[in-house]
């Protein structure tokens, strides 16, 4: 058994609860990790909430977390590439990453110029945003609008666009107007007047990505002119609006870790700042990201 904190039922944050958890050998193309950190994302507090209820197959007694950092403990049958000791990053499309150890089946090897919390923080937002930004085909001299530029996945969405010699408008609040301007976008300001405050820098755009899931799809279609490379990443209404709402991709997952934890480790990759809680206090942290009154990138320490 390790400990855990557990989904007790769909509600607010109280419904999160310590607890403890089963944690068996590792199958055929399995890894056990012990967990150090576990990355907290907008999509934990959606499926907690019931908003997402069904969607990633969770259900109550079940474990949130799509992403952490450890060290192996275990491997399975046909694993090759890494052992007993060594650091890793795990992205957990089934969940499980508030625990003390999990189960996994991606991973990619933790360099040494990569701390053990950006490791954590990287695997969920980082597969995210390399698979948005293939989706919609992000193109060099192309103009690309990220809503929610600022937080974990799009941020990093944005670096990997501007990386393809596209032009991103990054939606954020004015706040965070600096922060994308350093990684190489434009701010325009996030709120109800987004379409005409788009339109005050261009007359249209390319592609929209929306990592906001906060009803936008409707200005991000008119802006795109039409819906086929608007793609979100939360937003439950996106059937719609005829718009891709993307979800993991099992044959591309591996090689997006490496290319994003490459990036992270030649220094070419700017995240979110973190802030860092104990493991039994997921409760008060979700509490907090809902609030508003926490806005970095929150990382659950196993150890503390």
């Amino acid at each position: 058994m390790t400990k855990a904190v557990v989904l007790s039922d769909y509600g607010p944050p109280d419904v999160l609860v310590p607890g403890e958890v089963e944690i068996g050998p590792p199958g055929p193309g399995q890894i056990r990790v012990n967990i150090e950190f576990a990355g907290v994302g907008p999509t934990d507090l959606a499926i907690r909430s019931g908003h997402l209820k069904g969607a990633f197959g969770n259900r109550p007694g079940s474990v949130l977390g799509f992403e952490a950092a450890g060290v192996v403990d275990a491997v399975g049958p046909s694993v090759s590439d890494v052992r007993p000791g060594d650091p890793v990053a795990v992205f957990l499309p089934e969940l499980g990453g508030y625990a003390g150890q999990v189960l996994a089946r991606y991973w990619v090897r933790v360099p040494r110029s990569v701390s053990a919390q950006d490791a954590a923080a990287l695997p969920a937002s980082g597969e995210a945003a390399a698979r948005v930004v293939d989706e919609t085909g992000v193109a060099a001299g192309e103009t690309v609008l990220i809503v929610g530029a600022a937080g974990s996945v799009g941020l990093i969405a944005g670096q990997l666009a501007v990386a393809r010699d596209a032009r991103v408008l990054a939606a954020v609040r004015p706040g965070d107007f600096d922060l994308v301007t350093e990684v190489g976008a434009t701010p325009v300001a996030y709120g109800p007047e987004l379409a005409a405050n788009v339109r005050a820098v261009v007359p249209s755009v390319d592609a929209v990505i929306d990592a906001s899931g906060a009803g936008v799809l409707g200005a991000a279609v008119e802006l795109a002119g039409g819906a086929d490379r608007v793609v979100t990443l939360s937003d439950p209404h996106a059937a719609d609006f005829a718009v891709r709402l993307s979800g993991p991709d099992g044959s591309h997952i591996a090689e997006r870790l490496q290319a994003v934890m490459a990036l992270l480790a030649a220094g070419r990759l700017t995240l979110r700042s973190q802030t860092v809680a104990p493991l039994a206090d997921a409760a008060q942290v979700h509490r907090d990201l809902e609030s508003g009154t926490l806005r970095t990138k929150v990382l659950l320490s196993a150890q503390a």
